[in-house]
């Protein structure tokens, strides 16, 4: 592998988790011997102490009650036996010299009856001798006697050292296998942890390449990760349908500009292919004009529904008489209602007011009565109802139409969207989102009711005082 492959690898979030896994587990190995060792070396001390001072406890009894005589006897008594176990003895009279001394044949020689003899560490309780020419040392009790006595007892710690070496040969041993599973482990973690983010990352070069349904698959842990796919996997979503939605209103853009620009252009080449006398030219110029007039109505609502959304639409609040504002409307409606045989009714309060736009509320009452008189069959009927309940004022408007499909009813205030594919009906798709928009500027809701074959009803929900 490279140089350049190494510094690659060395950057990865993977190779940073691995050694930080790696890491911790080694140290917190390192750390349980440690403290092992330290409890077994404290553990065979205490024990190697309690045993001195059990031997010293035995003589010093026995020189306190059966005099210092006996006590030398059986300490000569017990020369070999103490040889054996290792013990270093002396007995010495105030003017510290030797009565009985015993220890182990690999000391003598060694300087320790020397150290012993004058007195080194006679003051202390606990003392430590080194024995020359080795490593060993003796750990020695010191015990004044009656009428001066001292006594001596100690023992060789080479035992002790013997078993706390082995365990450290130990602790090297398996430092290896230690250090081989924690960076397995980490390894292992490390790619367990980061399998989401490598499916993210998979994921987001499939989309790259073209692949717009391509989605991170769940693990279904339950942890942070998991709800990151998830919400991910949302976002991915809502994008989806956020294209698709552009694309349908692209369509449907290029559709509703396409047919007036088309008649445009008809109109025209035939003038100008055609000698036309002026009021033939007056028509033509006539016929161009309602169709530029299609365009910056489409053109014009687009721009206040985006205004509406954005919070800057610009609104002329004063008090207005619903029942005023709802006669106005009918009066536009009841002809092209009545050619249809479409009934139309109203049904508000006298004296009921709210602070609105009235232009804007207008410019909804009329999208709302002009789809349900679109959409009703002739001897159907819309009604138009009103009324104020605490805060708030509703308005509503109901059709006895074709009602929506289930399918089409949470689209229906997307922009450009038109539930009529066929487009059997004139319309640029977008007066309910313009509805929609204007009402939200009043600080106000709209809610729809509606079944297939039934008609629907369209509830605004508008405070008495806007915002």
């Amino acid at each position: 592998m490279s140089l350049k492959s190494l510094e690659a690898v060395r950057k990865t979030t993977a190779f940073r988790l691995t050694l930080w896994y790696s890491s911790i587990f080694i140290f917190s190995s390192v750390m349980i011997f440690g403290l092992a060792y330290l409890l077994l070396s404290r553990t065979v001390r205490e024990q190697d102490r309690e045993i001195i001072c059990s031997k010293m406890d035995e003589y010093v009894h026995m020189g306190e009650t059966r005099g210092i005589r006996s006590l030398l006897r059986e300490i000569r008594r017990e020369y070999e036996s103490n040889e054996l176990a290792g013990f270093v003895v002396r007995v010495s009279d105030p003017k510290n010299r030797t009565l009985v001394l015993t220890m182990p044949d690999s000391m003598k020689g060694a300087g320790l009856d020397n150290l012993l003899l004058h007195g080194t560490g006679v003051r202390k309780a606990w003392s430590f001798l080194p024995v020359e020419g080795s490593e060993e040392v003796v750990e020695l009790r010191n015990r004044t006697l009656a009428n001066g006595f001292l006594l001596q007892l100690g023992k060789r710690t080479d035992e002790r050292e013997d078993l706390l070496e082995r365990f450290r040969g130990i602790f090297l041993l398996i430092m290896l296998p230690v250090v081989l599973v924690g960076l397995a482990a980490g390894s292992f973690l490390a790619f367990r942890s980061l399998r989401p983010i490598r499916d993210l990352i998979h994921t987001v070069r499939e989309i790259d390449i073209g692949r717009m349904d391509a989605r991170v698959p769940l693990r279904h842990t339950g942890d942070e990760l998991d709800e990151l796919v998830r919400l991910f996997n949302n976002m991915l979503e809502k994008i989806k349908t956020l294209i698709t939605g552009m694309q349908d209103a692209l369509d449907n853009v290029a559709h509703d500009l396409r047919t007036p620009a088309t008649r445009m252009r008809a109109v025209t080449e035939t003038v100008l292919q055609s000698e036309c006398d002026r009021d033939t030219l007056r028509e033509a110029l006539m016929d161009c004009a309602e169709e530029s007039e299609r365009i910056v109505s489409m053109l014009r609502t687009l721009m206040d529904i985006s205004e509406a959304e954005t919070g800057i639409m610009t609104l002329h609040l004063d008090r207005v008489d619903i029942a005023s504002l709802v006669d106005g409307v009918l009066d536009l409606y009841h002809y092209v209602a009545g050619e249809k045989g479409v009934s139309i009714s109203a049904s508000v309060p006298k004296g009921l007011e709210a602070q609105m736009d009235a232009d804007r509320m207008r410019q909804v009452i009329a999208n709302l009565l002009d789809n349900a008189v679109k959409y009703t069959p002739g001897g159907g009927r819309v009604k138009i109802g009103a009324s104020g309940r605490g805060g708030e004022i509703i308005i509503s408007v109901t059709d006895t139409g074709a009602g929506i499909p289930p399918d089409d009813l949470p689209r229906i205030f997307e922009r450009l969207y038109r539930g009529d594919k066929s487009r059997s009906q004139r319309g640029l798709g977008l007066g309910l989102s313009l509805v929609q928009a204007v009402v939200h500027a009043h600080g106000g809701r709209i809610e729809v009711k509606s079944r297939p074959g039934e008609g629907s009803t369209f509830i605004l929900h508008l405070p008495r005082d806007s915002v």
